[in-house]
């Protein structure tokens, strides 16, 4: 297969310079925000399932694919699989000292993921959002932001279809002089708010700012504090939302990981 997914250019990036550390991030990061295809020995029991191992060097490792197609040339027939997303796959694995196989003999991205860099994602990936409160006393335009930040962003919600309308990313000055920038989500869809904070979040985790700091706030849209952050706000168009497919796995949510046998 020569078709390169967007998983194969991250890992060349990754690969082509061992020292760069952001390349490493968004390899990362594609691989949380891909759906993935994991051989399973049977086909799933409602929400429990049974991972296809095998064992290198004393590790176990799932095997798991970018591209179902991929997964058939591999194991030479069609076979039972999960689809889910790298998140889910990580979250589903953290703890059990099992790594994944990716795309192992059928393309460029082949790798052995090893236990212990998927629990540091699914740990990363798991950390939470803090709620404060703040009084705004002004908002301004962004200013002084990394581009590495403003193209992480882009990328995240690019991912978000559906969870808002649009966004703004604004500096912001709260009451008692404290500054910061704050990313203003507009007629955010009604229980979408922790995902797309969680996006924020992750934004800025795998654009490799240390200590990086950014607040999000979800506005009703035609208020007044709304129509001030489109005046001065850089603004972020979110995809519209798309029509429900049939997931590739009966039961199989991408975001809510099975249970392991």
């Amino acid at each position: 297969m020569t078709d390169l997914t967007d998983l194969d250019s991250a890992h060349g990036a990754m690969t082509a310079d061992e020292t760069d550390d952001l390349a490493r991030l968004r390899f990362y990061e594609r691989l949380a925000d891909s759906e993935l295809f994991m051989l399973l020995e049977g086909e799933a029991e409602g929400d429990q399932i049974t991972p296809a191992l095998f064992e290198v060097e004393d590790q176990q490792f799932v095997l798991i694919f970018d591209r179902e197609e991929r997964m058939v040339e591999f194991y030479g027939k069609i076979a039972p699989y999960a689809a889910l997303s790298g998140r889910g796959m990580a979250q589903m694995l953290e703890g059990q000292r099992i790594g994944m196989a990716l795309n192992m003999g059928v393309a460029p991205s082949a790798m052995l993921i090893p236990a212990e860099a998927v629990d540091w994602l699914a740990q990363t990936l798991g950390v939470a959002a803090e709620e404060v409160e703040g009084q705004i006393t002004e908002l301004t335009a962004p200013a002084g932001l990394p581009e590495t930040l403003l193209e992480a962003l882009d990328r995240k919600l690019a991912t978000a279809a559906g969870m808002a309308v649009e966004a703004y990313l604004c500096g912001v000055t709260y009451e008692g002089g404290g500054k910061g920038h704050m990313l203003a989500f507009v007629g955010t869809t009604p229980g979408a708010e922790d995902a797309l904070t969680a996006a924020v979040n992750e934004a800025l985790v795998f654009s490799g700012i240390d200590a990086g700091m950014l607040d999000v706030a979800h506005l009703e849209g035609g208020d007044p504090v709304s129509e001030r952050v489109a005046r001065v706000g850089l603004r972020f168009d979110l995809p519209a939302p798309q029509m429900p497919e049939a997931p590739a796995a009966p039961g199989m949510d991408p975001d809510k990981p099975p249970k392991l046998h």
